[in-house]
């Protein structure tokens, strides 16, 4: 994609379009790490909770997918009984 370096007050920089922010699961007021490496720029959101995402994952997940469940009725026979 190409784009341009913008005038931003005394500093400079580029509009990140909303497909890329959307790939990226960030909104304007996230926190991201930028550093240049090897001559490019790179952003990278900053996870507050290595989770985060994951309950709403996993219920996109179970709606998508029919999982069978059976097996968990029945249970081991070499199962011994959980002592606290």
């Amino acid at each position: 994609m190409l784009t341009s370096i913008r005038k931003m007050g005394n500093s400079s920089g580029v509009i990140i379009p909303k497909a890329i922010l959307a790939e990226l699961k960030v909104a304007a007021g996230d926190a991201v790490e930028m550093r240049a490496e090897n001559g490019k720029v790179l952003i990278e959101p900053i996870r507050k909770n290595l989770r985060e995402g994951w309950a709403e994952d996993a219920k996109r997940i179970a709606a998508e997918e029919v999982m069978d469940t059976t097996w968990l009725e029945f249970p081991n026979e070499a199962d011994e009984p959980l002592v606290w």
